[in-house]
Protein backbone atom coordinates (compact mmCIF):
# COMPACT_ATOMS: atom_id res chain seq x y z
CA UNK A 1 0.00 0.00 0.00
CA UNK A 2 0.98 3.47 -0.63
CA UNK A 3 0.72 6.65 1.07
CA UNK A 4 -2.30 7.29 -0.38
CA UNK A 5 -4.14 4.88 1.93
CA UNK A 6 -2.80 7.37 5.22
CA UNK A 7 -3.51 10.34 3.77
CA UNK A 8 -7.14 9.07 2.35
CA UNK A 9 -7.62 7.45 6.20
CA UNK A 10 -6.67 10.85 7.42
CA UNK A 11 -9.69 12.29 4.90
CA UNK A 12 -11.86 9.92 6.38
CA UNK A 13 -11.84 11.05 10.08
CA UNK A 14 -12.27 15.00 8.95
CA UNK A 15 -15.03 13.85 6.90
CA UNK A 16 -16.51 12.07 9.86
CA UNK A 17 -16.01 15.27 12.42
CA UNK A 18 -18.29 17.29 9.49
CA UNK A 19 -20.99 14.90 9.72
CA UNK A 20 -20.62 12.90 6.51
CA UNK A 21 -20.82 9.36 5.59
CA UNK A 22 -17.13 8.58 4.26
CA UNK A 23 -15.01 5.23 3.91
CA UNK A 24 -11.96 3.70 2.15
CA UNK A 25 -12.91 1.70 -0.83
CA UNK A 26 -10.66 -0.67 -2.33
CA UNK A 27 -11.70 -2.10 -5.70
CA UNK A 28 -10.75 -5.62 -7.16
CA UNK A 29 -8.16 -3.50 -9.30
CA UNK A 30 -6.92 -2.38 -6.63
CA UNK A 31 -7.73 1.51 -6.75
CA UNK A 32 -8.63 3.13 -3.69
CA UNK A 33 -10.31 6.31 -2.75
CA UNK A 34 -12.49 7.76 -0.20
CA UNK A 35 -16.86 7.60 -0.97
CA UNK A 36 -18.30 10.57 0.53
CA UNK A 37 -22.29 10.93 1.60
CA UNK A 38 -23.97 13.74 2.72
CA UNK A 39 -26.17 11.37 4.73
CA UNK A 40 -28.91 14.38 4.83
CA UNK A 41 -29.52 13.96 1.09
CA UNK A 42 -27.92 10.98 0.01
CA UNK A 43 -28.14 11.94 -4.13
CA UNK A 44 -25.36 14.31 -2.89
CA UNK A 45 -21.94 12.04 -2.96
CA UNK A 46 -18.23 12.30 -4.32
CA UNK A 47 -15.27 9.81 -4.71
CA UNK A 48 -11.89 11.58 -3.66
CA UNK A 49 -8.57 9.59 -4.98
CA UNK A 50 -4.94 10.75 -3.47
CA UNK A 51 -2.24 10.33 -5.53
CA UNK A 52 1.10 11.75 -6.00
CA UNK A 53 1.69 14.77 -8.65
CA UNK A 54 4.25 13.44 -10.81
CA UNK A 55 6.48 16.48 -11.14
CA UNK A 56 6.96 16.93 -7.60
CA UNK A 57 6.99 14.66 -4.86
CA UNK A 58 3.55 16.24 -2.76
CA UNK A 59 0.74 14.02 -2.17
CA UNK A 60 -2.72 15.23 -3.75
CA UNK A 61 -6.51 14.94 -2.95
CA UNK A 62 -8.49 14.70 -6.50
CA UNK A 63 -11.93 15.17 -7.25
CA UNK A 64 -13.29 11.93 -9.35
CA UNK A 65 -12.88 13.23 -12.71
CA UNK A 66 -9.05 14.02 -11.73
CA UNK A 67 -8.76 17.32 -11.28
CA UNK A 68 -6.37 18.31 -7.95
CA UNK A 69 -8.46 19.63 -4.28
CA UNK A 70 -6.55 20.16 -2.29
CA UNK A 71 -2.50 19.01 -0.98
CA UNK A 72 -2.72 15.87 0.93
CA UNK A 73 -0.73 17.27 4.02
CA UNK A 74 -3.66 19.19 4.71
CA UNK A 75 -6.88 16.72 5.32
CA UNK A 76 -8.91 19.41 7.36
CA UNK A 77 -8.87 22.00 4.69
CA UNK A 78 -9.57 19.09 2.15
CA UNK A 79 -12.86 18.26 4.21
CA UNK A 80 -13.87 21.51 4.35
CA UNK A 81 -13.78 21.96 0.80
CA UNK A 82 -15.70 18.31 0.01
CA UNK A 83 -18.51 19.48 2.65
CA UNK A 84 -18.99 22.09 1.55
CA UNK A 85 -19.94 21.04 -1.93
CA UNK A 86 -21.81 18.13 -0.86
CA UNK A 87 -23.84 20.69 0.97
CA UNK A 88 -27.80 20.31 0.78
CA UNK A 89 -29.29 23.66 0.19
CA UNK A 90 -30.40 25.38 3.28
CA UNK A 91 -27.47 23.07 5.59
Amino acid sequence: MGDDFGHLERLVSELDARGLLARVVRTHSGRVFVRVINPNATSLAENVTCRSASEVPDWWYCWSWGERMHQADDPAGAATKVARVLAAVGE
